[in-house]
């Protein structure tokens, strides 16, 4: 459950143009200079987690994290492991993953309050998640993906089947092709391993599961590292 997430705090007054942010020399030092303001900040953000009003600490946690750099994005979600966790993501852009594995090299040991990641993670069970869209309920229990693995590129092409999919609009259709896949993988693992997506109107024959699929797709990137490491 996603409590906010913002790219950036939005300009006061939209006729004026929102200044160029600088963007830090040295991703480590931006790194232990947003930790030692998240510290300050804990306190406040805490109590506007418990007031159930995360707005409050919206506009600090916006400027904090642009001070890493002005394209992160970032949300404060329900943990897996500690009852909150925070996100701060670079959306798989490489020219962004040194502040990001910056920002997570420094993070404080976790705890029972707080985890921390550097890409969006997976949902625990997708299976067992429902949305909203306009006036239909799409369960992603019903998702059916027909998997061609490409063994040289170590890689997957993937088509999504929703027996819903034929009532929903393209543009619709074509958000909740990739919602399945990101909530089943992640931000990260989506991005490494998935290459071609498409809409499958029918549902495809020997099609798997989002939970079958994770197991396939965690598997291939498993026996990828093993082979990496014996080089």
């Amino acid at each position: 459950m996603r409590l906010f997430g913002r790219s950036r705090r939005e300009p006061p007054d939209p006729r004026t143009p929102w200044p160029e942010q600088p963007v830090p020399a040295d991703p480590a030092e931006a790194a232990r200079e947003f930790w030692r303001r998240w510290q300050g900040l804990l306190p406040e953000v805490s109590a506007a987690l418990g007031d159930r009003e995360p707005q409050r600490v919206e506009v600090a946690l916006c400027d904090a994290v642009a001070r890493v750099h002005p394209r992160l994005q970032f949300s404060l979600e329900r943990g897996r492991r500690a009852v909150y966790a925070l996100v701060v993501s670079g959306q798989e852009d490489p020219a962004l993953r040194p502040y990001t594995d910056a920002w997570r090299a420094a993070a404080p040991a976790e705890d029972a309050i707080w985890e921390y990641h550097d890409s969006v993670p997976p949902v625990p069970d997708p299976s067992e998640v429902t949305v909203n869209v306009g006036e239909h309920r799409v369960a992603l229990a019903d998702v059916r993906l027909a998997v061609q693995v490409d063994e040289a590129e170590q890689v997957v092409d993937v088509a999504v089947h929703h027996p819903r999919f034929a009532e929903l609009d393209e543009q619709t259709r074509v958000a909740l092709t990739f919602l399945p896949l990101d909530a089943a993988l992640g931000e990260r693992l989506a991005a490494d391993r998935l290459c071609r997506v498409e809409t499958a109107e029918a549902e495809p024959a020997g099609s798997l599961t989002l939970l079958e699929f994770r197991d396939l797709v965690r598997n291939l990137n498993s026996l990828n590292e093993n082979v990496g490491g014996t080089d």
